[in-house]
């Protein structure tokens, strides 16, 4: 369980990462030198995994985005090994969900454009040996995103 300095610290980062020892000393009411020691022993306990600048999709070029179900055929460690270890290394995978339900993996992708997407299924997913089936949404608008955990 995270100790209430900890989630006050950890609150502030996810708000401004780029901030100051001393922005976040303050705005956590620590002193400076105690408020690094929790940043770090934060960082080597591995609740911080590491901090990254929040990129606009489309500005960026990244046009579409889509919600991919995916069921495997079989449950066999080969096939979810296969699975798993392709995906985890494809750029347009932001995540990949195992789930209950009518679908064992949920992938969120983003691309450029239809044809970029059109590939990326082509090329990439329906080669992939043991899926079922690929069910896709694409996404019409971002009604909310985010990568805040409600402290």
């Amino acid at each position: 369980m995270i100790e209430d300095q900890d989630a006050r610290i950890l609150a502030f980062l996810q708000k401004d990462g780029r901030a100051t020892n001393q922005q976040l000393a303050d705005a956590v009411g620590m002193s400076t030198s105690a408020c690094w020691r929790r940043v770090r022993a934060l960082e080597e306990s591995g609740a911080i995994r590491g901090y990254a600048a929040l990129v606009a999709r489309e500005q960026a070029g990244f046009a579409m985005s889509a919600i991919l179900h995916v069921s495997l055929e079989r449950h066999d460690a080969k096939f979810v090994d296969e699975f798993v270890g392709r995906v985890t290394t494809r750029r347009e995978v932001l995540e990949c969900f195992a789930t209950t339900g009518d679908a064992d993996y949920h992938l969120r992708v983003v691309v450029q454009d239809m044809a970029a997407y059109n590939r990326f299924l082509d090329d990439f997913m329906f080669r992939i040996p043991g899926i079922r089936y690929v069910r896709s949404n694409v996404v019409l608008k971002e009604i909310k995103t985010g990568v805040a955990l409600p402290f």
